[in-house]
């Protein structure tokens, strides 16, 4: 896949999440306001911060697919996992006013009896969000893509939080008006684990932290094929937006010549790019094969 048809798909699924959040978003907060119901209006107002935030991804896919240049040797991939740390923020910030609001109507007593169109309201998005969340989800998967999965996860956020939603506006439609505020409340904390999920994996990836092991492992495998490789030495990976950069020490017969050497990096380098679509840049640093001998790098990390 090149770099014109991932971005491509990136752009796709975003821009349907975007279209899809806008409608779902108007719906809620009309829904909510016109239903009497809190726990569907705090709905509405974490699918607004959602409509910010997929606005904050798109202009980052956008920045983090330009190559790179002189002052941006890596690329701009990174751009990518900043926009994902901005949505957490955005995604905290959504939850503490939620829970907020829920705490004040509960201690007033002042909980109101949702109509019937705020049931409905929270019915269609939970089956939207959850629909859009596993189609979101493979995208992201197959991409590899920080901002994509982190879009994905605020989908899965939002069909859960309308769950909570749907009990709580329910059970208040059927006389129990207390559940709408308190759904409203169950809501902004699962926000707060999303929120703290995608937090994580964005400051991961911005702290040039290692992919999963198995993808460490698989590199290894397929660098051991090559005949004229004597020891795989060391792998390390970083995350550069949707691309992994792979750094590789081995060892070969300390008798080949240098252009011999290049010759077996330049058919690992085709391996990795065959196997590995999301593999964006290989460097590998050759040592002398010598059984009896230890190589100790020159490193000060």
């Amino acid at each position: 896949m090149d770099r014109t048809e991932r971005f491509g798909m990136a752009d796709r699924i975003i821009t349907i999440g975007f279209l899809i959040n806008a409608v779902l978003m108007v719906m809620k907060l009309l829904a909510g306001y016109f239903g009497s119901s809190e726990a569907v209006l705090a709905d509405g107002m974490e699918s607004a911060c959602d409509f910010a935030a997929m606005l904050v991804t798109m202009i980052a896919l956008k920045i983090g697919r330009k190559p790179f240049d002189e002052d941006h040797p890596y690329g701009h991939g990174k751009a990518e996992s900043l926009s994902a740390m901005l949505v957490s923020l955005g995604i905290f910030a959504t939850g503490g006013v939620i829970l907020f609001n829920a705490g004040r109507t509960i201690l007033a007593g002042t909980c109101l009896k949702p109509h019937g169109i705020a049931v409905v309201a929270a019915l269609v998005t939970i089956l939207a969000k959850e629909t859009l969340f596993r189609y979101t989800r493979r995208i992201a998967q197959k991409l590899e893509s920080p901002a994509v999965d982190s879009i994905a996860k605020d989908h899965r956020k939002d069909a859960l939080s309308s769950v909570a939603t749907l009990i709580g506006v329910g059970g208040a439609y059927w006389g129990l008006s207390v559940m709408d505020p308190l759904a409203a409340g169950l809501t902004a904390f699962f926000i707060f684990y999303i929120g703290w999920e995608t937090f994580h994996n964005a400051a991961h990836d911005l702290m040039d932290g290692q992919p999963p092991r198995e993808i460490i492992g698989d590199i290894k495998a397929i660098i051991d094929k090559i005949p004229q490789v004597e020891c795989v030495h060391e792998v390390r990976c970083r995350r550069s937006g949707q691309y992994l950069i792979v750094n590789i020490k081995l060892e070969m017969d300390p008798q080949m010549t240098v252009k011999q050497s290049h010759e077996v990096t330049v058919i690992i380098k085709k391996c990795l790019f065959e196997e590995f679509p999301n593999v964006g840049d290989v460097m590998i640093h050759v040592n002398p094969h010598e059984p009896d001998a230890e190589h100790h790098d020159l490193i000060r990390l």
